[in-house]
């Protein structure tokens, strides 16, 4: 099979996975809305701090599909499984640190003035999250593993079978019924608990008796840590990790700072900033495929190769892309009419999904560059071009140009000055990046 058709093999598969794991925030999106505005803008702050908590510590454990890549490529077997054991390590001390940042999230809160008669129910519903976090990042670690392998199949059933479970759920707990009493947005954190700890049951009972792992020893007694093995993880991973986070805080800062403009608002943004999750993953899964390859072939010796893979990854995901960005300025209407029933939120989410549009073009190639970047061993550089743009330009920028003017522009008081802020910070990284990937592949010389 060509290069080609091995990365959109496995990013079709990932994609579908991804896509799967993404209607759960869909779901919580449609339902809560229907349910009512108060609660559609609880789970719009609430889903915002959860994520950017999720991802930057998910960040941490995705770094590691180079250095699984790597070994595989190379034929180290045996390597993997001590890696992988060491790495859990790495997750459950990830985990008790983001256990702790949601169960505490008042000064975050208070910080960015998130209206009072929302902080009680954001409070609970990130509360109630806490449990969901320890086994969404161990099964995080799975996943990467079998990414590492160019065989993310299992991963993907299994987050389909699991959306089956979900919706149900989810629609369940928000409107009560059979007995149970309507919890609103906390009835989707309830109904997202159940399903991941569902999630790391199967992926531990995979990970014992399917063949597929037979060869990498995984099923194995815990060794002691190794904090050299540990620190080679964090040294990557963190600055990885960091990255994730300020692109997810600058989302979540914006939630934040849009809620203080009211639930129409809040709720308006959270159509918006879902439906830029989702079309996140299709870049995202590409770029996962293209570093799979790239790290297996760089594990094998053959740098070549791993710049052909390069090119071709980054085709597929800037192709993808402009299909994207295209249908949503097409069907920007129609799309925010399914996410919500309120008239003045879907008027003003149109808007919103119009600068959506110019925005994943410049996330999908920073997407692109990043994963491959870590292939690698370039986590820095990224980080500080994230720190600069996304927070400098994205959220600094955005929120004077809503809430003070900036030269010319007056003071717009909408969600959309975030929104255009942050594509000109995305459209600079689309430059910025690709040169740093440039620099790094010329340089890399083989161990």
């Amino acid at each position: 099979m060509s290069e080609r058709g091995i990365i959109a093999r496995h990013a079709g598969t990932v994609l579908a996975g991804q896509l799967a794991t993404m209607a759960f925030g869909v779901t919580d999106t449609i339902v809560a809305g229907r349910y009512s505005q108060q609660a559609l803008a609880a789970l719009s702050v609430g889903s915002a701090v959860y994520i950017t908590v999720f991802v930057a510590l998910m960040g941490v454990l995705q770094a590691l599909l180079p250095t699984w890549a790597e070994l595989h490529g190379a034929g180290r077997h045996q390597d993997v499984g001590r890696s992988v054991r060491q790495a859990v390590y790495l997750a459950v001390l990830a985990a008790v640190a983001g256990v702790f940042g949601l169960l505490f999230p008042n000064a975050l809160l208070h910080a960015t003035q998130v209206p009072e008669a929302l902080q009680d129910d954001v409070r609970q519903y990130l509360g109630v999250l806490a449990l969901a976090l320890p086994p969404a990042l161990l099964f995080r670690l799975y996943s990467t593993l079998n990414q590492s392998l160019g065989k993310p199949q299992l991963v993907t059933w299994l987050q389909l079978a699991s959306l089956v479970v979900k919706v149900p759920l989810t629609i369940w707990f928000v409107f009560g019924g059979a007995g149970l009493p309507a919890m609103g947005a906390v009835g989707c954190a309830w109904a997202t608990v159940m399903v991941n700890w569902l999630f790391l049951g199967m992926a531990t009972w995979l990970l014992r008796t399917d063949p597929l792992y037979r060869p990498y020893a995984i099923w194995r007694a815990l060794e002691r840590p190794h904090w050299p093995t540990i620190g080679q993880f964090a040294r990557l991973g963190v600055p990885g990790g960091l990255a994730i986070m300020v692109e997810v805080t600058s989302f979540t800062l914006m939630a934040l700072f849009i809620a203080r403009q009211g639930t129409l608002s809040a709720a308006a943004h959270q159509v918006a900033s879902n439906l830029a999750a989702v079309m996140y993953m299709v870049p995202l899964s590409i770029a996962i495929a293209t570093s799979a390859r790239v790290s297996f072939w760089l594990g094998a010796g053959d740098p070549r190769r791993a710049r052909a893979a390069i090119r071709t990854g980054f085709r597929m995901g800037l192709s993808m892309a402009l299909v994207l960005s295209g249908a949503v300025l097409v069907a920007r209407d129609g799309i925010a009419a399914i996410y919500s029933a309120d008239r003045e939120v879907a008027a003003l989410a149109t808007g919103l999904l119009g600068w959506l549009a110019a925005y994943h073009l410049g996330d999908a190639v920073q997407a692109l560059c990043v994963f491959v970047l870590r292939c690698y061993r370039v986590a820095v550089a990224p980080l500080l071009a994230y720190c600069l743009l996304l927070w400098g330009v994205g959220v600094v920028g955005g929120y004077h140009l809503a809430y003070r003017g900036i030269g010319p522009w007056a003071a717009q008081q909408s969600p959309a000055a975030f929104w255009i802020a942050s594509s000109f910070a995305l459209a600079l990284l689309a430059v910025i990046l690709p040169l740093i990937l440039w620099r790094a592949v010329r340089r890399y010389r083989p161990a």
